[in-house]
């Protein structure tokens, strides 16, 4: 039997509710969608979202991508506004460091980054979202080597930051692993970018121990221009988030912040299916955005 104090969380009672939007995060698919045999097309996330989930708003990967020929493209495009989904933004993994200490490869990656800037915009998404690579962890935590890593890594951020401009798109950075899960880092990189297209995509994990979750979120937040929900795992009777607080954290993004956009669903556990643990997910979110500002946790 559920205690007063949980049933009253799991009804999601409270005096107003939040606003904001739900989104699902392509990988929390990655192993159902793909081209192997007995896997789900790419092509048909769309319909998926909306059929399975009642999701109408997706993050794509680009690793997850069949082709980026144009017709493999316009034909998704084309799926997704036959059954009312959009795009919001492509991750883009594995093409390039930013911030390597070699101009050349920084250029080479800029350039291989931009091409997702094309694809981005033919897909109607808003963003592309890219990593903070080509360093060490620990240049982030060292005063002297975070200026100099900042230094070396504004121009090609900034050089891309231009090139979206051009195309109506924003250029994000994701908590993703090394000197990118340190925030004071991040946000000295948002400001010397200082590009209105520059922004964080915080994600509610992917931040190593010595760091505060709750701080590094706020802090991020000031920046943001998505938000992607991480979840591991589930109480069963209850529903909450089992390995982070998730009303502190709506509390950060939403209430303190105003962050009224797309909340992405980013599944990442193992016990659960992932159809399972992407809507217990979005039960979750949809308890909390119910619950609203003041809303019993």
């Amino acid at each position: 039997m559920l205690g007063m104090g949980a049933a009253v969380w799991a009804q999601g009672a409270g005096a107003a509710h939040r606003e904001f939007q739900i989104s699902l995060a392509g990988w929390s698919l990655h192993r159902s969608v793909g081209e192997g045999e007995g896997q789900i097309a790419q092509l048909d996330m769309p319909q998926l979202a909306r059929d399975e989930f009642g999701i109408d708003a997706i993050e794509l990967v680009n690793t997850m991508l069949a082709s980026t020929e144009p017709a493999y493209v316009d034909r998704l495009a084309k799926n997704a506004a036959d059954r009312g989904v959009r795009f919001l933004l492509i991750m883009v993994d594995r093409e390039g460091a930013l911030a390597s200490p070699d101009p050349g490869e920084r250029d080479e990656a800029v350039r291989r980054h931009a091409a997702w800037l094309d694809i981005a915009a033919g897909l109607g998404c808003h963003s592309i979202r890219v990593n903070w690579h080509g360093a060490e962890a620990a240049e982030a935590k060292d005063p002297v080597a975070r200026r100099a890593l900042i230094e070396r890594s504004t121009g090609a951020f900034r050089a891309l930051c231009e090139q979206g401009d051009s195309k109506g798109l924003n250029v994000l950075v994701e908590n993703h692993g090394g000197p990118s899960s340190y925030p004071e880092a991040m946000v000295e990189l948002m400001e010397a970018v200082g590009h209105e297209r520059f922004g964080t995509l915080p994600d509610f994990g992917n931040f190593p121990d010595d760091v505060d979750r709750y701080g590094a979120v706020d802090s991020l937040m000031s920046h943001a221009k998505a938000v992607s929900a991480k979840c591991i795992d589930f109480d069963d009777e209850t529903g909450r988030e089992t390995t982070m607080d998730y009303e502190r954290l709506m509390e950060i993004v939403v209430d303190k912040h105003g962050y009224h956009g797309h909340i992405g669903i980013e599944y990442g556990g193992n016990r659960l299916s992932e159809f399972d643990g992407i809507k217990a997910c979005k039960r979750l979110l949809e308890r909390l955005r119910r619950a609203g500002a003041g809303g019993a946790a």
